[in-house]
């Protein structure tokens, strides 16, 4: 990982490789801003800048030894701590025990967000946290001296998912950091994190991508024609992540797109009976891929709403999405659109907390009846 495989963010690198060179750099940094703007790509690549041995003033070098260990995520001196979850309540969890499937997650992307991480470690129902166990592997880690001789880096994912005792051990570390020693800490809720560790890292604000540098990536990585990778592009709102998944993922979403149409036009139509069958196969598809269908109709009403102000630039739909706007958007208006949102919401709630799918998908279906008609 380099800093030419960040995607965009120019401005953040020169900034993070201007501190090296004027020799301010603080031991422990966050970086912060939207999902899916690449913060922890520039983490990774500023701590492989920071364990080389021959930097360049805008590269790591890529073939000292200390790169070639960097590149298969197995430096020495490079740790890393992640959100995880017990597999059994005694058990003393901490992300060393789940390291391969975080390099093999490297190796294979790195712009991925919570919920790959939670398909890679199979933890699709449940909470991770960084446990208490965490602090004490990081200071025996520290303790001990520096395997190349130079800098250790802490790459820390998520520091708002930090237990309370966690991160009390963790400030303490922070503040009294080992000679030579950086914190890269890469949050999507900063405000979330402790308070004193707040205090005692710099911010770095990561912008949110342009549609410019995410189409130019996904026509240069995955040699998508231009016209597809701008429509991505302006979908995904800066969030590459959002991007890869959908090229990714796309019979989900169209999956997605043929529930939400069907709603709509049962519900439209009263079809009470084939709003129970409706509600029987989305009850079938688990309980993650129903969050993630509650979560694509919520975007799909912002736009249907929006579109009725006739401000294309401020809709972001697939093709076949805007054609059934067209038509159905007049449906969605100020006297039902918050009702709507509402009911989503609760059933996102329900879902979450266990509550019988076909009851809730149900319930919900027949709610759209009565608010589709105001």
């Amino acid at each position: 990982m380099k800093f030419a495989d960040v995607i965009g963010q120019e401005g953040v690198k020169s900034h993070l490789l201007q501190m090296v060179q004027e020799d301010r750099l603080p031991h422990a940094l966050m970086f912060c801003g939207p999902r899916g703007a690449g913060k922890l790509p520039l983490a990774l690549a500023f701590a492989g800048y920071l364990l080389c041995e021959s930097p360049s003033e805008r590269e790591r070098c890529g073939v000292c030894r200390s790169c070639q260990m960097f590149q298969a995520w197995a430096h020495p001196d490079l740790h890393f701590s992640f959100p995880v979850y017990k597999k059994k309540a005694t058990d003393n969890t901490i992300s060393d025990d789940y390291l391969p499937q975080w390099r093999e997650q490297l190796g294979r992307n790195v712009y991925f967000g919570l919920e790959e991480w939670l398909n890679d470690i199979k933890a699709e129902n449940q909470q991770v946290v960084h446990y208490v166990g965490e602090s004490d592997s990081l200071q025996r880690k520290l303790a001990l001296r520096a395997s190349q001789g130079g800098r250790r880096v802490v790459v820390l994912w998520l520091p708002e998912r930090m237990k309370t005792e966690m991160a009390n051990k963790l400030l303490k570390i922070i503040e009294e950091p080992p000679t030579r020693t950086h914190f890269l800490l890469v949050s999507e809720e900063p405000d979330m994190v402790l308070g004193t560790i707040q205090s005692r890292v710099q911010r770095i604000q990561v912008p949110a991508l342009s549609e410019n540098d995410i189409a130019e990536a996904l026509m240069s990585r995955f040699a998508l024609p231009e016209k597809e990778a701008r429509d991505a592009a302006h979908v995904a709102q800066g969030n590459y992540t959002t991007a890869l998944a959908r090229q990714q993922q796309g019979n989900e979403e169209e999956m997605f797109f043929e529930f939400f149409v069907q709603l709509m036009r049962l519900s439209y139509g009263k079809q009470v009976r084939d709003l129970r069958d409706w509600a029987e196969r989305v009850s079938d598809l688990g309980r993650e891929r129903q969050k993630r269908l509650l979560g694509y109709c919520q975007r799909l009403l912002r736009e249907n709403f929006i579109y009725n102000f006739h401000r294309p630039e401020m809709t972001f739909q697939t093709t076949a999405e805007s054609n059934f706007s067209t038509r159905f958007s007049p449906f969605i208006n100020e006297r039902n659109v918050i009702g709507i949102m509402d009911e989503l919401s609760d059933a996102q709630r329900d879902i979450e907390q266990n509550v019988n799918a076909r009851m809730v998908f149900f319930d919900f279906a027949l709610k759209m009846i009565i608010l589709l008609k105001q």
